[in-house]
């Protein structure tokens, strides 16, 4: 059985009856339910701008990422790498959520905030979420 979105009353009822017919043919089922709007592609696009941006404002600034997280390593930032250690990481941290496909709209929100908040605090960098407009620009 793929993924199935339940979104309306006759969705779910929809649902519960193709799951009794399986029950009926197989006597066994192994279902996992999630709950939560995972994140939309605008907001996928508006991380990765999002990484873009910060990447650029810490480079500006002069924290490379040797300095910022890794002493061993000397290179630029760029948006790889604000995704994987620093996004990633706090989304990990707050979620428990290995892909940034698998957090809920709401836990977007709540996960730049922290991320931020952590960015202006220890860098003085502040990089606003990207709205609409920014996006079609880089289309």
């Amino acid at each position: 059985m793929s993924e199935v979105v339940i979104n309306s009353k006759q969705a779910l009822d929809n649902y519960i009856e193709e799951l009794r017919d399986k029950w009926d043919k197989h006597k066994y089922l192994r279902i996992t339910a999630k709950t939560g709007k995972q994140r939309t592609l605008t907001q996928n696009k508006c991380l990765h701008l999002f990484c873009e941006n910060v990447a650029q404002e810490m480079d500006a600034a002069g924290f490379d990422f040797r300095r910022s997280l890794r002493a061993d390593i000397d290179v630029p930032w760029n948006a790889a790498l604000i995704k994987e250690y620093i996004w990633v990481a706090v989304q990990k941290a707050m979620t428990g959520k290995e892909s940034t496909t698998e957090p809920t709209t709401k836990e977007y929100g709540e996960i730049y905030e922290v991320v931020s908040r952590h960015l202006g605090e220890k860098f003085g960098v502040h990089v606003p979420w990207p709205n609409k407009e920014e996006l079609s620009r880089g289309d």
